[in-house]
């Protein structure tokens, strides 16, 4: 067979080998060669740094090439402002090898710019879903001149689309843009390891997936781990599709492997200690999991006189920026980041990669360490630091999963009603009057953006929110008055975002401070952690959101407060449960962390595991059912057993708190009306978890509060749980 670089335009190829000084492209480009210049949608796997972006842009570039595309024909969509900022220099290069340019557009671009694009559209435009859904509904936008030509689009970080609310809004954004073309979009993901890549394949094709010809391509991670069993006493493999919530489904196989050390440190304090001592003269990236802990762990380290920088997404965009730009510089030095540099995001070369406490997914982790071993001659590395018991468990459960070369499904959250209701108004507002009957027609078909929207439609026209008259659909008052500000802006994002007062010192901008963290009664003056730093608040303008301060010596409070269901999932929880009966992960384990899970081991394990199944335990008034199945599942159980669960409880990811006049004869019964788990009916919400859902007040409560409940749900984990059998150890309370 021919040699598939050979499909490759000649300019391309020249510039490769010329001005990359590339020998040879890497398996995965080359394997993405033939599918994408056929036009066939295709998701391309690989690690942090596995040349996802050049095995999309050279096929694409060199059909832009061939088929002579022009105006804009390739969209980059990216989920964070900041990543396409990082991007856009080497694709425009890339693109000016043929005589083409790439352009930004996100909310940060000046409305000037904005306008030169709009007349003079580049050939590759890299966006947000939400810059394009503004660009949709944008009366200042001509669509059919800017969008029409649009060929291709390449989805950058899929995974952190497809397992979210965005995700939906980017299918349903591409549905519409399909509508705009007149024609089909190829549609190219790049992602990191996920546990099904072909339904993520198929998530991506949308409402004609069965008509469409794509394929996975995924790069072969080095030092593969052979596939195993999965954790002992882990439920069988699911289908792994969308929507079936199943950690069993997860992927077998390529993990990879790396050094790998978990250490037992037991607070923050000594976390700073240690990351001081060691490594002198590296390069290290330390990631948190929430941005207090970030905040905090900077001014610690900044006490210690380590160079430290810090981002999350409470910072300011131009202070995370200089950050970035300092920390890829530099040499001896410390970031201390969430999730936002687990991304693609390049502060230059690592040396090595620390994480406090632990990751949530396996797929995080991967992400994570990624970023170090880039370099020829140096490995993958992490140092895991846990400040609490409980996150040492965790974390030794998370490695154990991860040296099995186990990784998490992407699953789309279900029953997105909310975003059929934002998407109802949106292509209201973008065709400024639609028919009553034809409005499905502008999503393909694509479900739930379909007919099944009928009684979303309904009540939108009754609250007012659509008007409908002589059979056409208009924009209604309730929702001018509820979205109307600033041309539409708040009906074109997805996700909430909590209000956030903006922090200034003088006249630079540090960052947004949570609105909690000004109100709270405290004793002296009031003193803001932020940047790393501590500042004293000098002036709050409760109107305009914003407050003044000046630099304090130190006292400074960080807190944001978190939306969204938190818990853990099943197959982490089920893997956690495997290393109190004695599994360890195939990692370094310092002495420290083999005292503390020794003596979880010794101390706790007996009450809370058991090799054979599951426990009931009485403590005094306190019986709980240790299922050891994850929050989500533990919520469907409380919920399904309402005869003998406490009905004033808050499942854990651990356990499912029971009556405490609890009986053998009560338990057994209770089980059998589930029928085997077959009867299992969805969690209980507090009406209050509905305010956290972006648009749930649009839609009707009895539905808002049903969406809401799906994704608390966890009806495999739950059937997974009921099945085992079960230890009662319920000695009457003295």
């Amino acid at each position: 067979m021919a040699d598939p670089v050979e499909r490759l335009d000649p300019v391309v190829l020249h510039h490769i080998v010329n001005t990359l000084g590339w020998p040879d492209l890497r398996p995965l480009q080359r394997a993405a060669i033939q599918p994408l210049m056929d036009g066939d949608d295709a998701v391309l796997l690989a690690q942090t740094a596995g040349g996802k972006t050049e095995a999309a842009c050279f096929p694409l570039l060199s059909a832009m090439s061939v088929r002579r595309w022009t105006g804009l024909s390739v969209l980059y969509v990216c989920p964070l402002k900041a990543l396409l900022n990082n991007l856009v220099s080497r694709i425009d290069s890339y693109a000016q090898w043929l005589g083409r340019r790439a352009a930004l557009w996100h909310g940060d671009i000046r409305e000037s710019q904005r306008q030169r694009l709009r007349t003079d559209p580049p050939d590759i435009l890299l966006t947000t879903p939400e810059s394009l859904e503004a660009l949709l509904i944008g009366a200042k936008t001509d669509h059919a001149h800017l969008l029409g030509k649009v060929r291709a689009v390449v989805v950058d970080e899929l995974h952190a689309f497809a397992g979210d609310d965005r995700g939906w809004h980017l299918l349903a954004v591409l549905e519409r843009l399909e509508r705009v073309t007149g024609h089909p979009i190829q549609r190219v993901g790049l992602s990191a390891t996920v546990g099904n890549p072909p339904e993520l394949l198929r998530w991506l094709q949308g409402a004609d997936a069965a008509k469409r010809t794509g394929q996975v391509i995924a790069s072969a991670m080095p030092g593969p781990v052979p596939p195993g069993s999965g954790p002992s006493g882990s439920r069988p493999s699911g289908s792994g599709s969308p929507g079936s919530g199943s950690p069993g489904s997860g992927s077998l196989g390529s993990g990879s492997l790396g050094e790998v050390e978990l250490d037992y440190v037991g607070s923050p304090a000594n976390a700073a200690k240690l990351i001081t001592a060691l490594h002198r003269g590296e390069k290290r990236l330390v990631f948190c999991d929430s941005r207090r802990q970030v905040e905090q762990l900077g001014a610690a380290l900044r006490d210690r006189e380590v160079t430290v920088f810090l981002s999350h997404a409470s910072l300011a965009a131009e202070e995370r920026a200089r950050a970035e730009r300092a920390f890829a510089e530099a040499r001896d030095c410390v970031i201390v980041s969430t999730s936002t540099l687990e991304l693609g995001i390049d502060v230059g070369d690592l040396d090595r990669v620390i994480q406090i406490d632990s990751p949530r997914t396996v797929a995080s982790f991967l992400q994570r360490i990624g970023r170090t071993g880039r370099r020829a001659g140096t490995v993958r590395n992490c140092l895991v630091l846990a400040t609490r018991r409980e996150s040492l468990l965790q974390a030794a459960g998370l490695l154990h999963l991860w040296g099995q070369g186990w990784v998490e499904p992407v699953i789309p959250p279900p029953e997105p009603r909310h975003l059929v209701a934002q998407q109802l108004l949106a292509v209201t507002l973008q065709r400024r009057a639609i028919g009553d009957r034809l409005w499905p027609e502008e999503w393909n078909g694509l479900a739930p953006f379909d007919r099944s929207a009928e009684p979303i439609l309904r009540h939108l026209v009754g609250a007012g929110f659509l008007d409908l008259d002589g059979g056409m659909l208009f924009v209604g008052p309730e929702a001018e008055r509820r979205f109307g500000r600033r041309h539409f802006i708040e009906l074109t994002a997805s996700f909430t975002a909590p209000p956030q007062f903006t922090v200034l010192a003088g006249r630079q901008e540090i960052g947004q401070a949570d609105a909690s963290v000004l109100t709270e009664e405290r004793p002296g003056p009031r003193l803001l952690l932020l940047g790393g730093r501590s500042w004293r608040v000098t002036f709050i303008d409760w109107a305009r959101k914003r407050v003044f301060v000046e630099p304090a010596e130190r006292g400074g409070v960080a807190k944001w407060t978190s939306g969204g269901i938190t818990g853990l999932s099943y197959a982490l929880t089920r893997a956690m449960r495997e290393v109190l009966l004695g599994a360890d992960p195939p990692v370094s384990l310092t002495r420290r962390a083999q005292d503390c899970l020794a003596e979880w081991r010794d101390e706790e394990a007996p009450g809370v595991v058991h090799p054979g199944g599951t426990l009931v335990t009485r403590a005094g008034d306190d019986v709980r059912w240790w299922t050891w199945a994850g929050h989500r599942a533990n919520a469907t159980l409380a919920a399904s057993l309402p005869s003998i669960a406490d009905p004033v409880q808050r499942p854990t990811d651990f356990s499912v708190r029971l009556r405490e006049d609890l009986t053998p004869a009560a338990w057994h019964e209770a089980r059998a009306r589930t029928d085997d788990g077959e009867l299992l009916v969805l969690p209980d919400v507090d009406r209050r978890a509905v305010h956290g859902l972006k648009f749930g007040a649009v839609l009707p409560e009895r539905l808002a509060v049903a969406t809401v409940a799906a994704r608390l749900a966890d009806f495999e984990g739950a059937r997974a749980a009921l099945s085992e059998p079960v230890r009662l150890h319920l000695a009457p309370p003295h």
